[in-house]
């Protein structure tokens, strides 16, 4: 609805801008081709590298879209954030940086996100370059993600669509006067609002940026301090406690904060600091540990920050597990074979710089749910690790193979396969039972990977005829075999015959018989057909999706045509071995008076 002859504003874009001139262009152009119904509120923090003289030429060019407002330097994003907040029109608001940018469509797809879920926050996909971005929370598209039983309280930048009637109500604001960290307060006081948060993870929508210069404020060196991170984020976690009483769900995001921004301080920043600071991040972290870890939190917590917690009063110790924690898995796969029905899987595993480890492991994580594993012990065999995995206690889906190494008490895993011996060639598909498994080499990173089922991996079999003949009611007997990944499947995973229009591509299923030994028989009623040509296919359950399989057939085998009136119609039915690849097909036609007059007369 339109007020005043205005188009009301669907989205707020504020963006601080401190001197970026370099970035502002590709920035800025890349808000205005959205199409949505927006504003651009630039918000200049005392820029004296020519910002001000390029923003005042996107204002005059885009009057009505592109406000330009200016401070004096305030040192951070969270003051002018919250003066452009404060000059913001729109139902939602999108907080982007100068030196980063939106991909086509973005606010499209969010707002689109937003007003079919009714939602106060709605993540985007963001992408990195050179730099880190959140993942967890982007596995799959959500439209109703709930705090206590997702990911998205992972991801605390504001570079997220939020309504602003929510931020309003509740005066959320980004905290001003601190170096880094207001934005993990302003989307943490968010969150804790929020009715329904939405995620928008099949299109790429913010593209993170590392200023190749590394003048960004999340590049400096002081942005790292562990000191200065944890006394940061000391007020955001007193503010969500604020809001969400004890319990699972306080757990749940308690156990964020201890993992990303508290014991993760005892990890890199702690080796990068000196020995004094070392004591005082060690007391620092105990002194937050001492106010908000709590068992639940403790429970949902890995084994190296379980390993963390118990060394705190022993500097030596979380200097040793930052080592470990920080030394890059080594590994190379040296062998790769079936046992019978296991797959034997060899390798040499190791911590780059560190001791041997104290145990390895394979560890099978299924692609769209990574929470569910199976993890198989290997053992020591002559200079390597080997593991035997039963594929039977897989379920049907992709699995991924990772190599974990222990060491003093800490996990580290990695990808498997990619680094391997020259000489190891992927062995072939295997039916186990009923199911068929396939080990691969994935197209991206060329690492090892099981397809139970033949989800990805197209299943290796055949069918073939036997021989046929015709019946009563003008049915076609079939007799054949059937091979899958070198054996025969058993009776019960032969599932249907189907013949394929070749024209018009409708289908007809028939009950098969599978037999013992891996034959099958058959009795489609080929009369009751309707014309065209239909090619003959053997359908099998394999563990995963149906896996068809076009019958092979010799020309021998094949029964001569068969004719029947259908009324006063004439109707023939020949069956034949296409001569290109020699499988089973047949013509079904129906004849009037005349073309049978004309093939008589022939």
């Amino acid at each position: 609805m339109e007020v005043g002859g205005e188009v009301p504003v669907d989205v707020s874009i504020v963006i601080p801008a401190r001197d970026c001139r370099p970035y502002l262009d590709r920035c800025l152009t890349s808000v205005l081709v959205q199409r949505v119904a927006k504003e651009i509120v630039v918000v200049d923090d005392g820029s004296t590298d020519g910002t001000a003289e390029l923003l005042g030429l996107y204002a005059a060019h885009h009057r009505g879209t592109v406000k330009v407002v200016r401070v004096e330097s305030s040192g951070g994003a969270g003051r002018p954030r919250n003066v452009g907040l404060g000059h913001a029109t729109g139902r939602y608001v999108f907080f982007c940086d100068a030196d980063d940018y939106l991909g086509p469509g973005a606010l499209e797809h969010m707002l689109s996100a937003a007003d079919r879920n009714d939602a106060d926050i709605v993540l985007g996909k963001i992408v990195g370059h050179g730099r880190r971005v959140p993942e967890s929370m982007f596995q799959r598209n959500a439209d109703r993600a709930e705090l206590g039983e997702s990911a998205v309280y992972n991801s605390l930048s504001c570079f997220k669509l939020f309504r602003r009637d929510m931020l309003e109500r509740h005066r959320i604001r980004f905290r001003e006067g601190v170096f880094v960290g207001e934005d993990i307060y302003f989307t943490v006081h968010a969150y804790c609002h929020a009715g329904t948060i939405s995620v928008v993870a099949d299109h790429d929508c913010y593209h993170l940026v590392a200023r190749p210069d590394g003048s960004s404020v999340m590049q400096r060196p002081a942005s790292r301090d562990p000191l200065a991170w944890l006394a940061m984020i000391h007020e955001p976690i007193r503010l969500m406690t604020d809001h969400v009483p004890p319990g699972p769900l306080r757990d749940h995001l308690l156990a964020r904060h201890f993992k990303l921004d508290i014991l993760a301080q005892l990890g890199r920043p702690f080796l990068e600091a000196d020995e004094v600071k070392r004591k005082d991040v060690a007391v620092a972290v105990a002194a937050l540990c001492d106010r908000w870890l709590t068992d639940g939190v403790r429970e949902r917590l890995g084994s190296a920050d379980r390993q963390r917690l118990a060394a705190l009063g022993d500097v030596e110790r979380l200097a040793l597990l930052a080592v470990i924690e920080a030394a890059p898995v080594e590994r190379r796969l040296t062998g790769l074979c079936w046992d019978g029905r296991t797959l034997v899987v060899a390798c040499e595993a190791a911590l780059t710089g560190c001791a041997e480890p104290d145990g390895v492991a394979l560890v099978l994580r299924t692609r769209h749910e990574p929470r569910r594993e199976l993890v198989v012990p290997a053992v020591r065999s002559g200079g390597r690790w080997v593991a035997r995995v039963d594929p039977a206690l897989l379920d049907s889906g992709i699995w991924d193979l990772r190599v974990s190494v222990e060491l003093a008490g800490v996990t580290r895993s990695a990808r498997l396969g990619a680094d391997r011996d020259t000489a190891l060639a992927r062995p072939p598909a295997r039916l186990v039972g009923e199911v068929a498994v396939l080990p691969y080499f994935t197209r991206d990173h060329d690492n090892l990977s099981l397809d139970v089922g033949g989800h990805a991996v197209g299943v290796p079999g055949s069918a073939r005829l036997v021989g046929t003949r015709w019946s009563l009611g003008r049915r076609l007997v079939l007799d054949g075999e059937i091979a899958v990944a070198g054996a025969a499947p058993p009776p019960e995973a032969v599932r249907r015959l189907v013949w394929r229009e070749r024209g018009s591509g409708s289908e007809r299923a028939d009950r098969v018989v599978g037999l013992a030994g891996g034959g099958f028989v058959a009795r489609p009623a080929v009369g009751r057909f309707g014309p065209g040509v239909w090619d003959a296919y053997l359908e099998l359950d394999l563990g995963g999706p149906p896996a068809r399989f076009r019958i092979e057939a010799g020309a021998e085998s094949v029964a001569g045509p068969r004719r029947w009136l259908l009324g006063t119609e004439p109707c023939v039915a020949r069956p034949y071995a296409t001569s290109n690849r020699g499988r089973l097909s047949a013509v079904v036609r129906r004849l009037s008076a005349r073309a049978l007059l004309r093939r008589i007369m022939r």
